[in-house]
């Protein structure tokens, strides 16, 4: 009896053992502590959006009416590590395809509350007013706390096929404390809903529909491409974002409308640096070559032609010559 239970205890201290060697080797799995945030207070800061997109820096068919260059209100949510309204290279919801294609943000909000409630990874919703040109700048304020210390949003170019800047998962917590001041640059995103390739072209629904992916100087790698500047290694920021920390306690309700004090004047007043980014002429295939023409018996000549697709900007290169001609023997002699 007493070997039985000397078996027995012998059994379960092994089991013991196993376990805790299992437990101790997950213990030991690296775990990332970039997004464990321990503040022990609330942060609120200001955002402020600004404008960068001007006929310098972005020539190319640059919008200038039907409409002009602008930008669509902010959508802003603050949130947990297990949360994205959207993420480069995965596949846009359908309210970031309506709120990116159309600027309807109605399913967008429905789902980000959804999040919400579902999952609890989102703590706050928050938007700022439209920018009515290429250039200017918006402004909000939001708040934030340790389990939900991070910010996402979106914000539509207008007029685009399906086109936003945006910035995704932005930890404004480090360690115990939170950050300050951030400014970043932003570029342009595709939604990966529609295959325009211009700020004016129809809606041309992409089927199957594409992942999110950076639009670049040189992707598309297309002629036709709004963005495409194949001399620049890479876009110049088309907006950018700063966010400052409030130090202040008061309480402040969040603009829905634009006013004199959360939206600046659009115009180059605000640039930092005037951006002049050169724009080369481009130019059609030639025509076929034309008719010989010339008198029986003596040497002729033959013309092409080619038409100006865009006009040179910003010191970019000149247009080559049009017109061209070739000598020939005129075919209508007897």
């Amino acid at each position: 009896m007493e070997r039985m239970e000397s078996v027995s205890q012998s059994h379960a201290l092994q089991w013991f053992t196993l376990i805790l060697t299992l437990l101790s080797g997950i213990g030991a799995m690296p775990v990332s502590v970039d997004s464990v945030c321990s503040a022990t207070s609330t942060a609120k800061y200001s955002l402020t959006f600004t404008g960068k997109w001007s006929q310098t820096a972005f020539p190319k068919q640059y919008p200038v009416y039907r409409p002009p260059a602008q930008w669509s209100p902010l959508i802003g949510v603050t949130h947990s590590s297990d949360y994205h309204i959207w993420q480069k290279n995965e596949y846009a919801s359908n309210g970031v395809r309506e709120f990116s294609e159309k600027g309807e943000a109605w399913t967008l909000i429905k789902e980000v509350e959804a999040a919400g409630e579902r999952i609890q990874s989102v703590y706050g919703l928050f938007s700022t007013p439209a920018v009515l040109g290429g250039t200017g700048q918006t402004t909000t304020e939001f708040e934030v706390y340790a389990r939900h210390s991070f910010l996402s949003f979106i914000m539509r170019i207008v007029p685009s096929p399906d086109w936003f800047v945006g910035v995704d998962s932005l930890n404004l917590c480090e360690g115990d404390h939170w950050k300050e001041n951030i400014s970043l640059d932003l570029f342009p995103y595709d939604a990966g809903t529609d295959s325009g390739f211009t700020f004016s072209s129809p809606n041309f629904e992409t089927i199957p529909q594409d992942k999110i992916t950076q639009i670049t100087s040189s992707f598309p790698s297309h002629p036709a491409n709004s963005f495409f500047y194949p001399r620049l290694k890479h876009l110049p920021p088309i907006a950018k974002v700063t966010l400052t920390k409030v130090k202040t306690k008061q309480i402040f309700n969040l603009p829905i409308e634009p006013t004199q004090s959360n939206q600046i004047p659009t115009g180059n007043e605000i640039d930092e640096s005037l951006i002049n980014t050169p724009l080369d002429c481009e130019v059609s295939v030639w025509s076929p070559w034309g008719l010989c023409k010339g008198q029986c018996g003596e040497k002729g000549v033959r013309h092409r032609t080619r038409y100006i697709h865009l006009q040179p900007a910003n010191n970019g290169a000149a247009c080559p010559p049009l017109e061209e001609e070739k000598a020939c023997v005129p075919d209508n002699c007897v």
